[in-house]
């Protein structure tokens, strides 16, 4: 419990660790796919799935195995999808201050799959949208159409990464 709770005790400026980089970049950011792990405050159950997060930065940017970094500490609480959503994007809104922040959770929540209405095939969605992401729907839909492109292991066959590391 104390590892599946250890988010209580981690310090969001120590593990972000000043890796705010001074760049002349303002287009969107994003890192998606993240997974994570979270306990239901309410049923004690997992639930799991991925987090996509993108921002568009006004001046600063933040080292990109950063983000993850953060969706673990607000994971590793006990949670409900929609607080943890937020918390996600309102810390990167106050820590970096960038023109918006969206936060996209996809989550499977064994407390639907094992117990009350036991649907194993049910996804729960949320979103937080902010600042630009909010207020333009242009690039509300280009965030949003960009997290549905296959990844890098989604359009390469898996034999060649598979073989890669151990090509002669």
């Amino acid at each position: 419990m104390r590892f599946l709770t250890s988010g209580y005790s981690a310090d969001v400026d120590s593990v972000l660790n000043n890796a705010l980089f001074t760049v002349d970049y303002n287009e969107m950011v994003i890192v998606k796919d993240i997974d994570f792990y979270s306990l239901c405050e309410h049923h004690l159950l997992p639930f799991f799935g991925r987090c996509h997060v993108a921002y568009i930065p006004q001046g600063r940017v933040l080292g990109l195995s950063k983000i993850p970094r953060l969706v673990e500490i607000f994971a590793r609480r006990l949670q409900i999808q929609e607080r943890l959503t937020n918390q996600i994007a309102e810390t990167l809104r106050e820590k970096i201050q960038p023109l918006g922040v969206a936060v996209v959770m996809e989550a499977n929540h064994l407390c639907m799959a094992m117990r009350g209405v036991e649907k194993q095939n049910s996804v729960a969605v949320t979103s937080a949208m902010l600042g630009v992401f909010r207020e333009d729907a242009r690039t509300r839909s280009e965030f949003l159409e960009l997290i549905r492109m296959p990844g890098i292991g989604d359009r390469v066959p898996r034999e060649v990464l598979q073989g890669a590391a151990c090509a002669e």
